[in-house]
């Protein structure tokens, strides 16, 4: 019985750290499109579906772009890894769900200053979500 109350706790848990860190990459998009000239979000929904698509396509498609690319990854000592960001930024904002960039410069700065935001927002949260 204690078994599966822990297997619920658990879900809840992740599903509550799914639904933060959905949370703090679509406000992470938000401050792109005011940091950032030439991306732009239609709304906070926008933002919402934009940040779980490109979760989605992060998680799917960047490791598999990194291994067809590891030759180039490995001669630009993994610099190669923001183009991958910047081209799976500019795929999302060509799907037409309200996020837009006016060209690769955009999306790869987009993509630069997305990852930098959300990384300094998820390790606020996490810092805060550790003092309770």
């Amino acid at each position: 019985m204690a078994r599966g109350a822990t297997t619920g706790q658990g879900e809840s848990a992740g599903i509550m750290g799914f639904l933060i860190r959905l949370v703090v990459n679509a406000i992470a998009l938000l401050l792109v499109e005011h940091f950032v000239h030439g991306v732009h979000v239609s709304s906070i929904t926008a933002a919402l579906v934009s940040a779980l698509i490109l979760g989605i396509v992060n998680a799917v498609l960047k490791p598999i772009l990194i291994i067809l690319s590891l030759p180039l990854e490995i001669l630009t000592l993994g610099l190669f890894t923001l183009v991958i960001n910047a081209a799976l930024f500019y795929l999302v904002a060509k799907l037409g769900i309200g996020l837009s960039v006016d060209g690769f410069g955009a999306a790869f700065l987009g993509a630069l200053v997305l990852s930098i935001v959300s990384f300094i927002l998820s390790s606020f949260v996490r810092s805060t979500a550790g003092k309770h």
